[in-house]
């Protein structure tokens, strides 16, 4: 005989949901208006389910980005000291490979409406820069100056986030973040790497 399922929403589940609630209402009230409980009762799980997924109200639209920055960063700490530029921007595109519209894209094209310019300045500003030592260490260890290393490194993930912005502002039907990051990676093929 088989156990009766758990009551409530499905565990896969509540990330999506609760990132969907937040979008909602950071929509409706504004970012600042909304509470981790406003959140969690449109969502309907506990305060301690949003919590399992997400340090702060903010998270929720950094999560996805966050995961692939993480990832980002692991792999250009794994290079060894004859990595390429060519790597580097391998590595970075993953970053928006695939990336699909989820809240971060919802709140830069809404940014505005949802009351989070100054949120997203301040959370793009610390993922910058996360990005920014990756890469310059990177650099570095491939035998950039240091000076080189970090305009390299400013540059690349500027790049990286650039791109996302963009194609969020553009709406998601019209390209790839992947094509937008492929462009300004262009921009900034003036800086050689050796």
């Amino acid at each position: 005989m088989s156990s009766p399922g758990r009551a409530g929403r499905p565990k896969a589940s509540s990330r999506e949901t609760l990132a969907e609630a937040a979008c909602e209402l950071f929509l409706e009230r504004g970012y600042d208006a909304t509470s981790v409980a406003d959140i969690t009762q449109r969502a309907g799980v506990s305060r301690s389910s949003f919590f399992n997924y997400f340090a702060s109200k903010s998270d929720v639209l950094w999560s996805g980005v966050d995961e692939r920055i993480g990832q980002a960063i692991a792999s250009l700490e794994g290079l060894d000291r004859a990595a390429t530029g060519d790597e580097v921007r391998d590595i970075l595109l993953r970053v928006v490979h695939d990336f699909a519209p989820d809240p971060l894209a919802l709140a830069l094209r809404n940014a505005g409406a949802m009351g989070l310019e100054d949120e997203l300045v301040r959370d793009t500003g610390l993922r910058l820069a996360r990005l920014s030592t990756a890469v310059s260490r990177a650099a570095s260890a491939a035998g950039v100056d240091v000076i080189r290393a970090d305009i390299l490194g400013a540059a690349h993930a500027a790049a990286v986030l650039s791109s996302l912005r963009v194609w969020a502002e553009q709406g998601a039907g019209r390209g790839t973040p992947e094509t937008v990051l492929r462009e300004a990676l262009g921009t900034i093929h003036d800086l050689p790497w050796s």
